[in-house]
């Protein structure tokens, strides 16, 4: 595109203590595209997701999301990137003496100026996006798994971002619960054009949200290629971790 990536990473290494988590990464992705991040346990993916959103900074290298350098901004920089990028937690992150509508209602609480009125005008509409409007009254400690996702979601959703980062959507979910979510990311990137950057460890998730997979492991990316090229690769390592046949 002419404007360029949305995001762009290149050539960045970090390191804890004597742990090199990466080494020399580098990827782009396009306005609306769909990026999928797999690889081993504890190879660094969220790491990544944490770099882009600003809660690390690289050792060297460059992150640029949305025209921004990211480990350059100052904080009231790095709060508007926020303000433009939406985060869906592993674990969902609710707060539990909170309810879904408060939890969801938080962004806006701290980041705008908004009325109560406009607050809950744009709560309900996200809540009913994601098919939980029935449900604001109720606490976390109230609401399935699958349910706590959705709220997470609609938390991440209630900004308008620009960009949105998942890690691991599917986590502690049921296949029938995964797929379901998995179906609704889709939808929403469908209905509201955002970017996004997913971390997940499942197969069935990337092929349903990612354009691209980009399979990484030592801190070096191995491939990056549309699901079906992934799954065709001649990688040996990539067979391996992906099981295919030979």
């Amino acid at each position: 595109m002419s404007e360029g990536p949305v995001i762009r990473v290149q050539d960045v290494h970090k390191a804890f203590g004597p742990q090199k988590v990466l080494q020399g990464l580098c990827f782009e992705v396009a306005r609306g595209e769909s990026l999928v991040i797999m690889g081993p346990s504890g190879s660094g993916k969220s790491v990544i997701l944490k770099h882009l959103i600003g809660l690390l900074r690289p050792d060297s290298g460059s992150i640029e999301v949305a025209g921004r350098e990211v480990p350059r901004l100052r904080p009231a920089g790095l709060a508007e990137l926020r303000r433009d990028m939406g985060y869906l937690f592993q674990h969902a992150a609710l707060i539990n003496w909170l309810s879904v509508y408060d939890n969801v209602a938080l962004p806006l609480r701290e980041t705008t100026s908004k009325s109560e009125s406009e607050i809950e005008s744009k709560v309900y509409s996200v809540l009913e996006l994601v098919r939980l409007l029935d449900a604001r009254s109720k606490f976390p400690g109230e609401i399935s798994g699958g349910m706590q996702k959705r709220v997470g979601l609609a938390r991440a959703l209630v900004t308008d971002p620009e960009i949105i980062l998942y890690d691991e959507p599917e986590a502690g979910l049921d296949p029938e619960m995964s797929a379901s979510v998995s179906r609704m990311m889709v939808k929403l990137r469908h209905e509201l054009g955002m970017t996004s950057v997913t971390v997940t460890h499942s197969w069935p998730c990337a092929e349903a949200v990612g354009d691209r997979v980009a399979f990484f492991e030592h801190g070096k990316l191995v491939i990056d290629a549309a699901p079906a090229e992934v799954l065709a690769s001649d990688n040996p390592r990539v067979q391996e971790f992906f099981a295919v046949p030979k």
